[in-house]
């Protein structure tokens, strides 16, 4: 019988644990917030940003800053910024109790005037 463990066909397996790094992003919210009710769109970009945190960074816990979730809600519940520039930090769990033993921190990049076009970029660790 075959080997059916992705280990046993000689291909590694890539694992985000040693991996502590941050990226800046630019999500296209508006695609993600397409055909939602009015009063339900700022939440759905909440959520979107979380979704896409998770899927990019690889892990499940993801912790948005106040600022980010201002940057959000900024124009209320019906309407928010188009795209939005984001620094996903992906670091350490140091709860002794913690399920993950990563987190993703999302933080807003301010200050931008326009975030379209902008390509993703690796931040160095000091």
């Amino acid at each position: 019988m075959a080997p059916t463990d992705k280990a046993q066909k000689g291909r590694k397996t890539r694992s985000a644990l040693n991996d502590v790094v941050t990226r800046e992003y630019t999500i296209h919210l508006h695609r993600r917030v397409h055909d939602v009710a009015f009063k339900k769109r700022a939440p759905k970009a909440v959520k979107a940003v979380i979704e896409f945190a998770q899927k990019t960074m690889g892990t499940k816990d993801v912790r948005i800053d106040p600022k980010l979730n201002q940057e959000i809600w900024k124009f209320g519940v019906k309407d928010f910024p188009r795209r939005l520039r984001v620094r996903l930090e992906r670091k350490r769990n140091d709860d002794e109790g913690a399920k993950e033993k990563l987190y993703t921190y999302a933080v807003p990049i301010l200050g931008l005037g326009n975030a379209k076009g902008l390509q993703t970029t690796v931040i160095d660790q000091e």
